[in-house]
């Protein structure tokens, strides 16, 4: 009988083979991310019916496949014609690029770690965007998740010793501190926000999310998410006023204000805008490339405050 063939011979003579497998599977779970992001804040269920068409014809499985149905069907269904979103293949898409990244940046088992992880912030980014809430699951659920998976895969929070227990117990240590720091530091910028401008400044999903990013980023990389995401908030504002003047209208903000008589509000300061996915945008973006950075410069700036 013959043994099986190593992982690691398999890499070795096709490299391009466990990449391309993480994006394919990144693009079905992508697929089925799209179905989350719309029947979750239903209270829909994900499982049962299947994808159908709004016109309510089920949707054959040759016209369901990620990315590429989308392309032969130039965007419309089958069954009636009526559009589909570009935001469905641009889901698909995203998932599948940040599913190969993981794969090709970590050891297979954080790499699975990693999938959850930015699973679980597209799906937020996108509910919020369109419902300005993220729901439980996405905070509460994935917080907990976070937790489990560093006492189990220490590698998560980069401890990988000799001594497995030890580096377990350090990992689910650096995920609690990560929810507890992440979620508090938020919680007492919201209050003293909401302080100052006399009105809620940030929703309390958005205190619970960066205790979620914290659980697989650390308390590093929470703190990085919360002043992350403000630098990619002020880009996206600032990117949004310039729409405007050029475009002569406001700008597209989900989901979108009005005006008292209907119309299209303007953007303008102190417009209620979704921050969890500029929050999602730089976890993600801790996690996949500024963790080792971010915690090197730390670890140069900390004797100062020894010093201090």
């Amino acid at each position: 009988m013959t043994s099986a063939v190593p992982l690691s011979e398999i890499s070795a003579a096709f490299p391009w083979f466990f990449p391309l497998a993480a994006f394919l599977l990144g693009a079905c779970v992508g697929s089925f991310l799209n179905v989350v992001i719309y029947r979750v804040p239903k209270e829909e269920s994900i499982v049962f019916p299947g994808s159908h068409c709004g016109c309510g014809q089920p949707i054959k499985w040759h016209d369901n496949i990620p990315i590429l149905s989308w392309i032969l069907l130039r965007g419309r269904a089958r069954c009636c014609g009526r559009p589909f979103s570009l935001r469905y293949p641009f889901v698909e898409l995203l998932t599948a690029l940040l599913f190969a990244a993981c794969w090709l940046m970590f050891p297979p088992v954080v790499a699975l770690c990693g999938w959850i992880f930015l699973s679980c912030l597209i799906a937020a980014t996108f509910i919020d965007l369109d419902h300005m809430i993220i729901p439980d699951a996405f905070t509460v659920g994935l917080a907990v998740v976070g937790v489990l998976l560093s006492f189990v895969v220490p590698a998560v929070h980069g401890f990988r010793g000799d001594y497995y227990l030890f580096d377990s117990l350090r990992s689910g240590g650096a995920a609690v501190q990560g929810v507890l720091i992440g979620s508090g530091l938020v919680l007492w910028i919201a209050l003293l926000a909401e302080a100052i401008l006399k009105k809620e400044a940030m929703g309390f999903g958005d205190v619970k999310f960066v205790g979620a990013i914290g659980a697989f980023c650390g308390w590093q990389g929470a703190v990085f998410s919360i002043f992350g995401g403000a630098v990619v908030g002020t880009v996206w504002f600032i990117v949004a006023l310039v729409w405007e003047k050029i475009a002569g209208k406001p700008a597209p903000v989900a989901p979108p204000t009005e005006t008292a008589e209907g119309e299209p509000a303007p953007l303008a300061f102190g417009a209620h805008v979704p921050f969890g996915p500029m929050l999602a945008i730089a976890g993600a973006l801790y996690f996949l490339v500024f963790r080792g950075p971010a915690l090197a410069w730390l670890a140069e700036i900390a004797p100062l405050f020894e010093r201090a």
